[in-house]
């Protein structure tokens, strides 16, 4: 029983103070009525709000950063979600909260009362619009508070030297557009603007947002104009453009020194290097679409330039080296110089061999060792063949002696004669050819081993450049990793 009168009295207690808040509410809005048509009776939103005309109305202004919309490098524009708040105090705007029931402050739409006419200097935007009609909140001590958002496209000078890893600062300066420094005047809230509720970009970093008063005498008048900047310091995420511009071109450069090592007898060298000519100028015009038309080439853009002069002239090269590869036999011998420079130390150096040869046991000197056996013994076949035909010579002019004598003695004819004879002109013509044979294959040898050699000097000097190149490379990489960091 007691407990069921101790609910019931919890509820009327509830009950009771639901209805005496609702009869506070429609009191407050009530006393609120009447304070805006007490307020607003002879008010005028066109003049500046003091008392005094000579009085200088201090403005205070805060930036709070919330997002960065759009970082235009072409056109350089940067574009910002900024949540701009004004507060300055107005004197025609004032009353005494008891006499309204406590009533502190009230919110009324911000075209009722006079507004600062601050605007964003650099504004970069074609779009001259009235700033957003948001509320203001009023104090009964004549403080106003104007919290508006703004999506602000200001100029920013960019400075592109560095990209991908550049690091960028854009100002924003507000000022009055009418009024001087003696009739408004700013006032910083912050010594920075607020990035509390600042929304991560996915391209740009933010170190700092410090904010600077300036007043400035133009050349037009002779008041100051006082203004406030700030100035937004960002640096760019390089992850994406390493690994969509800068990685594609390092792996593509280090295929241009492989073109050096293709067999020339592919006919695929200067293929290669045209195809990777081509590649980097692809990507090279992806780069001069995002940067200005500005005199400062990128870093990326010059480390482009610096690959395609290298790939450029390794095209180049190869196109030369080809032609000492096929060297025919109608060519000049090597040099003395080349052939001691190149082919004996180069490449030892290089490590350029020919097939079956190796480091321990170098081809040239079983080639020479070979060409002097292979001509000793043509030599000594040769020196027996003649030997053996003189004596064949030697029979027959015997037998021709001992046949003329027979005839002139006997006086006999017959055909043993007429075949000695043959005989004997059949060897003449046999030794003639064989010297004729040997002849053509002794300048067949020599004619072949000038082509072997003119092409083992291009295959030396590929390979050297094949070094070369991989180094230039290597380091360019290098510095530009370095630049980076």
């Amino acid at each position: 029983m007691k407990r069921n009168s101790l609910s019931f009295s919890i509820s009327l207690w509830l009950l009771f103070t639901a209805v005496m808040l609702q009869v506070v509410e429609s009191a407050k809005g009530k006393y609120a009525h009447m304070l805006f048509n007490e307020l607003f009776e002879d008010y005028s939103n066109a003049l500046r709000p003091v008392e005094d005309t000579d009085k200088v109305l201090n403005v205070t202004l805060q930036i709070t950063l919330s997002q960065i919309k759009d970082m235009d490098e072409r056109n350089q524009i940067l574009s910002a979600y900024l949540w701009i708040r004004q507060s300055w105090y107005d004197a025609y705007l004032k009353w005494d909260k008891d006499k309204y029931d406590g009533l502190d402050s009230i919110r009324i739409p911000s075209n009722l009362v006079w507004r600062p006419d601050i605007v964003l200097y650099n504004k970069a935007d074609d779009d001259f619009s009235e700033p957003v009609n948001t509320n203001v909140v009023l104090r009964y001590d004549g403080k106003i508070t104007w919290d508006a958002p703004a999506i602000t496209k200001s100029s920013c000078v960019v400075d592109v030297s560095y990209f991908p890893f550049d690091s960028q600062q854009c100002n924003l300066t507000f000022g009055s557009w009418t009024y001087n420094g003696n009739q408004v005047d700013i006032i910083n809230s912050l010594d920075s603007g607020d990035l509390s509720d600042f929304v991560e970009d996915v391209e740009w970093e933010i170190h700092g947002m410090p904010a600077v008063k300036n007043v400035i005498t133009y050349g037009c008048c002779s008041e100051p104009y006082p203004d406030v900047t700030f100035t937004l310091i960002l640096k760019r995420k390089s992850s994406f453009y390493i690994f969509n511009l800068l990685l594609p071109c390092i792996l593509i450069s280090f295929l241009a020194p492989l073109g050096f090592y293709l067999p020339a007898d592919s006919g695929e060298k200067v293929s290669l290097g045209v195809t990777v000519l081509l590649a980097l100028t692809v990507f090279q015009l992806m780069v001069a679409e995002i940067m200005p038309p500005s005199e400062n080439v990128p870093l990326i853009g010059k480390y482009y330039i610096a690959t395609m002069t290298m790939i450029t002239a390794s095209t180049a090269l190869t196109i030369i080296i080809m032609n000492l590869h096929h060297c025919g036999s109608e060519a000049k011998p090597v040099p003395q110089w080349a052939r001691v420079v190149i082919l004996d130390y180069m490449s030892k150096i290089f490590f350029v061999y020919d097939v079956g040869e190796n480091c321990t046991s170098p081809k040239r000197e079983k080639e020479e060792e070979c060409k002097l056996e292979g001509d000793d013994g043509f030599q000594r076949r040769h020196k027996e063949i003649r030997g053996h035909l003189s004596s064949r010579n030697d029979d027959c002019d015997l037998k021709e002696k001992l046949n003329g004598n027979l005839n002139k003695s006997y006086g006999v004819h017959g055909e043993n004669v007429r075949e000695t004879v043959d005989c004997c002109s059949c060897y003449k013509m046999l030794i003639k050819n064989i010297e004729y044979i040997a002849n053509c294959v002794r300048d067949h040898k020599a004619n072949r081993a000038k082509g072997i050699e003119w092409k083992k000097v291009a295959k030396v000097m590929d390979r050297f450049f094949m070094w070369i190149f991989f180094i230039m490379v290597f380091f360019m990489s290098v510095l530009i990793i370095g630049k980076a960091a």
